[in-house]
């Protein structure tokens, strides 16, 4: 609360993130109290089938195994026995992860001879896991 009791306290580096999510709001009384997010008709609740798809997607990538997998290939395309060798784990387990990150659209495969070659499925995927990569390196 500020000073004046009226006005929630926020820390200044949550401010920018505050607005920039729209959930800016001002209290007057508690009986009328109006937010100025009820009066933005730019920003609307999401279907719960795409809460339930994000959800599947920040759980796909939330085991840090995964999410360095997602890092490296950030990069650019990888086989299997590169992935391995750079996280120093078996193929086996890099394989794993990987089926898991395909089946949640996470990343995209390529057949080239013997080898499969994976990359990020879209820009979205890399720009998740930069935004993730970048908020707890600032935290």
């Amino acid at each position: 609360m500020s000073a004046r009791g009226l006005e929630p306290a926020v820390p200044s580096r949550l401010q920018n993130a505050v607005g920039y999510l729209g959930f800016v709001s001002t209290y007057q009384d508690d009986e009328t109290a109006e937010c100025e997010h009820h009066a933005s008709p730019n920003r609307s609740r999401a279907p719960d089938e795409v809460v339930e798809r994000a959800a599947a997607i920040f759980r796909a990538a939330g085991d840090p195994g995964r999410l360095r997998i997602l890092e490296q290939l950030s990069l650019g395309e990888q086989c299997v026995s590169e992935l391995a060798a750079q996280s120093g784990e078996g193929m086996s387990t890099v394989s794993q992860r990987l089926r898991l990150l395909r089946s949640e659209k996470l990343v995209i495969r390529r057949r080239e001879g013997k080898h499969i070659f994976y990359a990020l499925a879209d820009e979205h995927v890399d720009a998740l896991v930069q935004s993730a990569l970048n908020h707890a390196y600032h935290d």
